[in-house]
């Protein structure tokens, strides 16, 4: 467990990025200014006490592109914690211990391998005041892919999800939390568990097709059922695995995290209160695979001195930006 301190002055402050998702070649022509100027911007303006990658941190087997990340992130002199993304694991277990060995050669880098049974990066930021705990975050691995038998007797394979030895380390590790006097958490992940596809089907107005809403608009309070007038963002694609695993029954029955933060899906951006937790994809930062440059940009979480977190996007518009010099 990774202890960091908030100020009793003001709120804990954790920006939250996602996909960035550059490789080698990525880092030579241009697209990494697009990304350094996203993260300056990003930081200059936000002023966070951590910032937190929700997966895809880069393409698997490309170990330079891993540095350069660590060293972006190294210049703005904020501790980073990350998970890894399907992009990450695509190669297998050998890269991505590879990728930690090189970033951890860098100033900031804040990451556990966890038990290595379940993955590798499930671990929890506890975030205290003074000797007071007030907030923990997951840090999750939703690892790349996994087979399912479909509906015709065909195994396919499909984005995973969690394993039931990580939904038992969740519980137990909630259990260790409330009895440290932890009030709440935030789940960071970078596939979205199964329950994201209920959230946005009832946030959304009926009626109203989510792929009509345009991604350059902020609060799209026109397209929000009753009771989720507090929504916003946009929904593209969920791709998560399309059975429930539990993980979500685990979440309401500890009743301890409020907030879930996804990646994974680039132009999908929704925020929508679902059954008293809060269903967020996170902004992707920079150009690398698939872009929509009207999503650019990063997530806030502001947790405050009772430990309640609260999540806002910071758009940044790729076209006002001015691109570091290599």
């Amino acid at each position: 467990m990774i202890s960091l301190q908030k100020s009793p002055e003001r709120d804990f402050k954790i920006l939250n990025l996602s996909d960035p998702q550059l490789s080698n070649e990525d880092w030579e022509n241009g697209k990494s200014d697009v990304l350094a100027a996203t993260v300056d911007e990003l930081v200059s303006a936000v002023r966070p006490d951590l910032i937190t990658v929700s997966g895809d941190l880069a393409q698997a087997g490309h170990l330079d592109s891993y540095g350069k990340l660590a060293d972006l992130f190294a210049s703005t002199g904020v501790p980073w914690a990350p998970v890894f993304g399907n992009h990450d694991e695509m190669n297998g277990e050998a890269d991505i211990l590879a990728a930690v060995e090189v970033m951890a050669r860098r100033p900031g880098f804040t990451f556990e391998t966890g038990p290595r049974e379940l993955g590798i990066g499930n671990y929890v930021v506890l975030i205290g005041e003074g000797d007071r705990p007030v907030h923990a975050l997951f840090m999750t691995d939703t690892h790349d892919m996994k087979p399912r038998v479909n509906e015709n007797g065909e195994t396919v394979r499909e984005y995973a999800d969690y394993t039931p030895g990580q939904i038992k380390w969740y519980v137990e590790t909630v259990g260790e939390l409330k009895g440290l006097g932890v009030p709440e958490s935030t789940v960071i992940m970078h596939i979205p568990c199964y329950t994201y596809n209920e959230a946005i089907a009832a946030a959304i107005k009926p009626g109203v097709d989510p792929y009509s809403v345009d991604p350059a608009e902020g609060a799209q309070t026109g397209c929000w059922a009753e009771g989720y007038e507090d929504s916003f963002g946009v929904m593209r694609d969920i791709s998560s695995y399309p059975e429930d695993n539990g993980f979500f029954d685990a979440v309401l029955e500890k009743d301890h995290t409020k907030t879930l933060i996804a990646g994974h899906n680039h132009s999908t951006n929704f925020s929508v209160p679902y059954r008293g937790v809060r269903f967020v994809f996170s902004l992707k930062a920079g150009p690398g695979w698939d872009w929509d440059e009207r999503c650019n940009g990063g997530t806030v979480i502001t947790v405050d001195s009772a430990g309640r977190a609260k999540t806002a996007h910071r758009y940044v518009n790729p076209n006002n930006l001015r691109r570091k010099e290599k």
